[in-house]
């Protein structure tokens, strides 16, 4: 630490001495103890019984906390360091694990789907079980639909090497990629794909400009490697779900979001009715900025002061006084995780790119990563992931099994928290400049949302009904990226991003499939609680964390109705969310006008 808060994260709190720790090894060794522990309890023929099962639960839960602060750990040193072989040693390891859990878990399933209805009431009404009874049920429900527990668990265990093993591939792909960078003093960099990534939307156009052509050659350049890899993890997808009898590629995201797809449906049609008024805003800019239409580095070119350089501390501070004009036990918290080092935001080489918060649900921490170079992007990247810690933070108390959030809803978690923030910055600024960049600001999260998101489901959703067919070239996969974001983006872009598949690393994540419409769902569902908060004043923040307690218990249809009174499977509730936007972009046009006129 300089003369500030640490940008470096403090792992060695959870396991001593990163990937050579002896004590992770040592919890890597616990944690399959007690899976073949719970492993040998379903064995048991007479395993059925109410404390039987609930003997089990608390075991399984023992292992899930234990389990997920491993994947947390590994996932942090490979994020820190690329390079590191030790830890891509360990993310084996803890995928085995993971793997043999599943299988496990596919086992104690089935027995929940064994029960009968008599048996199962008389079940959940045991006080041990009482408070998880929804995840019980949600694990029963499931179970039905899904192989044999015997097919699931080889599938499971399959996977660790061939679906797994592709999305680990892509990382090595990552840390291999190198970007020539030429600063403006005319030092000749090489920069890691985190650091060049913030390249693209620097303030001067010259430097965007030649970023983004530097990032599409080096993308272009490893396509072929990628497009192999994101096959071969679609085609695992894709074959799982046969013998599953599944037929939508949705379905299994659809469940993973608790969330119906009448919901999904009514969010798209309210974004794609409202991007009109998004369309203005592009227009404009392309003014602004003295082009026909923007090219994808302009997108998120800042315009007005937000192309100032703001320093990590002044961003920290920044981020916890407006947190504070919300909830006090919001910008405590986000106080102490930039003190004790929670957050990795160093500039350097070897990280990979983006930015992501982990929960260490054991240690009831959690931590932040993130390449900070001064942007205002940057300061709304730390306000989101704080949002995601402080989601967690409230959590911590419950059991295990009801810790387990769909992404949809962390998402609402860390918006509310980049709404906070943009919205206090907008109404204390004093200079129109400043005024002018906070706003944009908040603008580029509408259009990351409506539009670069729904890019990247369009292409997602093609991609997969052209993957039934076979394998999909490079050259292909660039043609149906080029087509999402121009029908994404309403025609508005000059340049677009074709290699924007190969390069994003979303595309790759075996956990969690179709890691886009979450973003949006969490985007518009926060904005619809930050008016609710607005309208109620600070009495609103007690009914905010019993609403976050409740994420990983009900569906998100449930969770609407009993925190906000609303129906999300109607477009009503969608259409109000996506009209805010409308206001901003008015207002941008506004203030571009008396500064700048209306040429």
């Amino acid at each position: 630490m300089q003369n500030g808060f640490p940008q470096t994260w403090d792992l060695d709190v959870f396991y001593d001495g990163g990937s050579s720790s002896a004590a992770f090894s040592q919890e890597l060794k616990g944690i399959g103890e007690n899976i073949d522990k719970l492993d040998a309890a379903l064995s048991k023929k007479a395993g059925t019984g109410s404390q039987e099962i609930a003997a089990m639960t608390e075991l399984l839960q023992s292992v899930l906390l234990r389990l997920r602060e491993s994947e947390s750990f590994v996932s942090c040193l490979l994020a820190q360091n690329v390079k590191d072989s030790a830890a891509s040693s360990l993310n084996d390891r803890v995928k085995t694990l993971a793997a043999k859990f599943l299988g496990v878990l596919t086992r104690f399933d089935n027995t929940l789907r064994g029960l009968n209805d008599e048996a199962w009431t008389k079940l959940i009404e045991n006080e041990k079980l009482t408070e998880v009874a929804f995840n019980l049920a949600e694990r029963r429900e499931l179970a039905k639909l899904k192989m044999a527990p015997e097919l699931e668990a080889l599938a499971g265990d399959l996977a660790v090497d061939g679906y797994h093993g592709w999305g680990d591939y892509y990382n090595l792909i990552v840390s291999r990629a190198k970007f020539n960078d030429v600063g403006k003093d005319g030092e000749k960099k090489i920069l890691s794909a985190g650091q060049m990534q913030n390249r693209l939307s620097d303030g001067d156009r010259a430097v965007r400009q030649a970023a983004f052509a530097e990032w599409e050659r080096e993308w272009s350049e490893q396509a072929d490697l990628c497009a192999e890899t994101l096959n071969r993890i679609s085609g695992f997808r894709l074959k799982l779900y046969e013998k599953r009898g599944w037929e939508s590629v949705l379905q299994e995201p659809l469940q993973m979001n608790r969330m119906s797809e009448a919901t999904l449906q009514a969010m798209w049609t309210a974004i794609q009715d409202g991007k009109q008024e998004l369309v203005r805003y592009l227009e404009r800019k392309a003014k602004l900025l003295g082009v026909e239409k923007l090219d994808w580095h302009d997108v998120e070119a800042p315009i007005g002061s937000a192309a100032r350089t703001i320093p990590y501390d002044e961003a920290a501070a920044f981020i916890v006084d407006q947190f504070r004009t919300f909830s006090p036990e919001l910008a405590d918290f986000s106080e102490m995780a930039f003190k004790d080092g929670w957050i990795e935001a160093e500039d350097r080489a070897g990280k990979r790119p983006g930015g992501f918060c982990t929960s260490f649900p054991k240690s009831g921490q959690t931590r932040i990563f993130m390449t900070y170079s001064g942007t205002a992007s940057n300061i709304s990247t730390l306000a989101h992931e704080l949002g995601h810690a402080y989601h967690q933070h409230v959590m911590n108390d419950l059991p295990a099994l009801s810790q387990e959030y769909a992404m949809n809803v962390a998402e609402t978690a860390s918006t509310f928290a980049e709404l906070i923030v943009s919205d206090c910055a907008m109404k204390v600024a004093v200079d129109p400049e400043e005024k002018l960049g906070l706003l944009e600001d908040k603008i580029q999260r509408s259009v990351a949302f409506f539009m670069n998101i729904h890019a990247r489901f369009l292409f997602e959703t093609r991609f997969y009904e052209r993957r039934r067919e076979g394998l999909v070239s490079a050259g292909e996969l660039n043609s149906l990226m080029e087509a999402a974001q121009r029908e994404a983006y309403c025609d508005m872009l000059g340049e677009v991003h074709p290699n924007f598949w190969a390069a994003k690393l979303h595309f790759y994540l075996t956990d969690v499939p179709f890691y886009n419409f979450p973003y949006t769902f969490g985007y518009l569902f926060s904005a619809g609680i930050y008016a609710r908060s607005l309208k109620e004043g600070a009495d609103f923040k007690e009914r905010y964390v019993s609403l976050l307690r409740d994420t990983g218990r009900m569906s998100v249809e449930q969770l609407a109705k009993e925190h906000l009174g609303v129906n999300v499977e109607e477009i009503d509730f969608w259409r109000d969310a996506v009209a805010l936007t409308a206001v901003d972009v008015e207002q941008f046009i506004e203030m571009t006008n008396e500064l700048y006129g209306k040429n």
